[in-house]
């Protein structure tokens, strides 16, 4: 049976780079983050706070398989700001990561190279001072059962070392819990063999 994979890397907290050349300046800034609403809202925020930069270009990378991406050059030549960015996410093998690097224009054009050059480097600044950190990707389940089951279910949470999560102990028992992708399958089995249970999947 192929073996799910379910780790991944992704950073921490926020982290800032930068980069100058020609006085043009390049401010980087790293987010994790886990959902394409996130990205939105952050890089709104961005072009609010600094409302008065020539250009805020970004690339993302989401997912524990990192096959949700986008990469934004917002006015600059195609190729010359995002991709470069991404790059950096991918060099690391990162996901759940957005950085949006914001320009200053110094009134010296960098050319293309020059321009690579200063989104790969303000970028790699950002993330060389991030934290790196493992992640595991997981599915969300509310557990439902009877008060008779509730031995069996709670020493199988035990067992799997799952958490126990918003629990509701009133006419029917249910709480919630994750479960990491590669024991989804096999939680789910072991909850179908316990009597008057009933298995949820919740989407958060």
């Amino acid at each position: 049976m192929e073996q799910i994979r379910d780790e991944y890397r992704s950073i921490a907290a926020p982290a800032e780079g930068l980069f100058k050349d020609q006085g043009s300046r390049f401010i980087a800034k790293a987010y994790p983050v886990g959902s394409e609403a996130e990205v939105k809202a952050i890089v709104d925020g961005l072009k609010k706070e600094y409302h008065d930069a020539r250009h805020h270009c970004y690339a993302y990378r989401l997912g524990h398989l990192g096959d949700r991406f986008r990469a934004n050059d917002d006015g600059e030549p195609s190729g010359s700001a995002a991709r470069p960015i991404l790059g950096q996410i991918d060099s690391r093998s990162l996901s759940d990561v957005l950085v949006v690097v914001v320009r200053y224009f110094g009134g010296i054009k960098l050319g293309i190279p020059g321009l690579i050059r200063a989104y790969k480097t303000s970028t790699a600044d950002a993330l060389d001072n991030a934290q790196i950190v493992e992640k595991v990707a997981c599915r969300h389940f509310r557990v439902e059962f009877g008060y008779m089951s509730m031995n069996a279910v709670m020493k199988l949470l035990k067992d799997m070392k799952l958490p126990q999560e918003s629990q509701d102990f009133g006419e029917r028992c249910s709480l919630l819990t994750k479960v990491r992708l590669s024991d989804a399958e096999a939680f789910a089995k072991a909850v179908a063999d316990i009597d008057d249970c009933v298995l949820r999947e919740v989407v958060l």
